[in-house]
């Protein structure tokens, strides 16, 4: 696979299990009065947007994680079930959010040299949106 490629599976991978996450994280809250949903909502989408503009760069799409997506479903419900305060969501969705931001940011140094300056533009536009978000959600700690 070439390096832009990787890259942009690695970003796609990342955009579909935040948008994941996202979305099981808003169906845990539905009932439950939470101001944080509201960011929530913004961050699947922009999540979405990411996966939907990486996907139409790819040559092929990266096999869907069932197990990671299993694995986060499961720790997601029992956060929400221990404690579903607007300041421990923000907390795992900031622990999240800064995973995927370290994970980019060492793929985007690794393929600096060898991908092309769209994908590293795309890269780059990811990592500002996790930063932004994570700043975002230090409001409600």
């Amino acid at each position: 696979m070439e390096k832009n490629q990787e890259l942009l599976k690695h970003i796609y991978e990342t955009a579909e299990m935040g948008n994941y996450s996202c979305k099981i994280l808003l169906e845990d809250l539905k009932e439950k009065d939470n101001k944080i949903k509201k960011i929530l909502t913004e961050i699947q989408d922009d999540y979405q947007k990411f996966q939907e503009k990486v996907a139409k760069k790819l040559k092929e799409k990266p096999k869907k994680s069932t197990m990671s997506k299993m694995m986060a479903s499961m720790g997601i419900r029992k956060e929400v079930k221990n404690d579903n305060s607007d300041s421990s969501m923000a907390e795992m969705l900031i622990q999240g959010l800064m995973m995927g931001n370290l994970e980019t940011e060492k793929k985007t140094k690794a393929y600096e040299k060898t991908a092309s300056s769209n994908e590293l533009d795309l890269a780059k536009d990811f990592l500002k949106f996790q930063q932004k978000n994570i700043e975002k959600l230090k409001e409600y700690l």
